[in-house]
């Protein structure tokens, strides 16, 4: 990436097809897009790259377990397509930066006979609508292999749990990444520069 001087000598007194404000994760994958679609492209960000939201979320790379349950006990169809989406999103997240991300196995526990039943069902519909996209098949497993793998977790009345894979991936250094693709692929970008107010020009195609 250039320096801050090159960046501001690149921008200065210069036109762009789009301009994006913002350096988190949005604006980053917005800006990259543009210039990968042939648009001559900016991207302004008020403070760092990634020093908000992006660099403070769970880390999961998750297709959307919570989308299905909206789905499900809503019959909600738009969050089953969002569901879709997320299951394919994440496993071109995961080809995409294999140095950033990885694959983790997650553990429900379960204290009721309906938990058992609604997980299981829920998670094996999870991997069904994953199809091919899925990461590894949900599984329940007995009390006594949950508490060997969490020995912390509480025992009173517990039955096992359910096993399922996501994802997980370092926020803050994957939207870096995207910014210097962004940069690498002929787009300008630079940080600390706050957009402080529009000018409206009386502007026509030629």
């Amino acid at each position: 990436m250039k320096s801050r001087e090159e960046a501001i000598r690149a921008i200065d007194g210069k036109s762009f097809d789009v301009c994006v404000i913002g350096g988190g994760a949005t604006g980053s994958g917005c800006a990259l897009d543009s210039q990968l679609r042939g648009l001559k492209t900016v991207q302004l960000e008020a403070e760092d790259f990634a020093s908000g939201a992006s660099s403070a979320s769970t880390k999961m790379v998750h297709g959307g377990v919570r989308y299905l349950q909206d789905a499900i006990r809503h019959l909600d169809f738009k969050e089953y397509l969002v569901l879709k989406e997320a299951l394919r999103e994440r496993v071109h997240m995961l080809r995409n930066a294999p140095f950033l991300t990885n694959i983790r196995s997650f553990l429900v526990p379960c204290f009721e006979r309906m938990d058992v039943l609604y997980f299981s069902l829920g998670l094996k519909l999870y991997d069904w609508i994953a199809g091919r996209d899925s990461l590894a098949a949900s599984t329940f497993i007995s009390r006594e292999e949950t508490l060997g793998r969490m020995p912390e977790i509480a025992s009173k009345n517990l039955r096992g749990a359910v096993v399922y894979a996501d994802g997980q991936f370092d926020d803050a250094r994957y939207n870096i990444t995207l910014v210097k693709t962004f940069a690498e692929a002929g787009g300008e970008t630079l940080n600390h520069a706050g957009v402080m107010a529009f000018e409206k020009a009386d502007w026509r195609p030629q």
